[in-house]
């Protein structure tokens, strides 16, 4: 990056970031020597931003926490990302970020240039947010000490709710954050049980910070987190299996990533493998799909289904015992 200006911007919106970076990778990701980070941290001091140096095998340079920053510098794509993001806040599963997204949107609309100005209030008007469905959330603050932790490195303990309802607690190394639907998961390395695991956001409580640094992992297999947090669910216990009366390529329009899997019977029909959870809310999932399907198994999941079409039976009794009379 040859020009010196465009280099110091970008050079500080990386160390905005919560963690520290590596002098070699602020190099590599400016394109650049580490020499001439060196003197691009030092003519950031010079203006005023203070820049720590952290020793160590895991040290780097990072803004001091709670400094005073300049105001924000955002250019077109960036300021219509960060309000749809806003916009679309209260849609996600996540619990007390409602009013603090609402209050953060209209701070945005104040410091904007007049130009965007216009566009990113067109767009608030415009949109409306229908309010999230009923399903477990992730507590906003969890999510943001998970998140710090992940980029720092950082040890963390916390409580954990198991599937079975059992209470453990666990110390471990957060490595990324993964969210499927309404579900939030965290990816870490649990060195107590010499492993990987993936742990519901939703279930964990009283999370700490140990203050405590650590090398970064690497996920095994070379798998992304995604896949990885996959597989993890595929893994469980509880699962079911439907035929579906539609043809693969049909199925797979109303079948979202993370739900389960699909596999090819005839050109009529296919074989649905959903992921692990309890048998309630497979139930309640399942009663959703747009289409015909067989229960294949497990056979305890049918009490469930059952229940729910009793009930549906019986909201709309009324309406056909009233067309039986006519």
């Amino acid at each position: 990056m040859r020009d010196p200006s465009g280099r110091l911007l970008q050079l500080l919106s990386l160390l905005q970031t919560p963690r520290a970076w590596p002098g070699p990778e602020l190099a590599e990701r400016l394109g650049v020597t580490p020499r001439t980070i060196r003197r691009d941290v030092d003519r950031l001091r010079e203006l005023g931003y203070p820049v720590d140096a952290l020793q160590g095998n895991i040290g780097g340079y990072r803004l001091t926490a709670g400094a005073a920053m300049p105001p924000l510098l955002l250019d077109d794509d960036e300021a219509v990302a960060i309000a749809i993001g806003l916009r679309t806040a209260a849609t996600a599963a996540v619990t007390g970020i409602e009013d603090t997204a609402l209050r953060a949107m209209a701070k945005l609309e104040q410091v904007l240039p007049v130009r965007l100005r216009h566009r990113v209030t067109a767009l608030s008007r415009a949109a409306v947010v229908l309010p999230p469905g009923d399903g477990p959330a992730a507590d906003a603050d969890t999510l943001a000490t998970f998140a710090a932790a992940c980029a720092n490195h950082e040890k963390v303990r916390f409580g954990y709710t198991t599937a079975q309802g059992g209470m453990t607690r666990r110390l471990v190394e957060p490595h990324q954050l993964v969210v499927s639907g309404r579900r939030w998961y965290l990816v870490a390395f649990d060195g107590h049980r010499a492993g990987w695991r993936s742990f519901r956001v939703d279930r964990i409580t009283g999370v700490h910070r140990t203050g405590v640094r650590v090398p970064a992992r690497v996920l095994p297999e070379g798998v992304d987190t995604a896949t990885w947090v996959t597989r993890a669910m595929a893994a469980g216990t509880i699962r079911a299996r439907l035929l579906l009366h539609v043809p693969l390529e049909q199925a797979a329009q109303h079948i979202a990533a993370g739900q389960g899997d699909l596999e090819p019977v005839d050109n009529g029909s296919c074989l649905l493998h959903t992921r692990p959870d309890s048998p309630q809310y497979l139930a309640s999932r399942i009663v959703l799909l747009p289409m015909d399907y067989t229960l294949l198994d497990p056979p305890e999941l049918a009490e469930h289904l059952g229940a729910i079409a009793a009930r549906a039976r019986h909201a709309i009794r009324p309406f056909t015992e009233k067309g039986s009379r006519a």
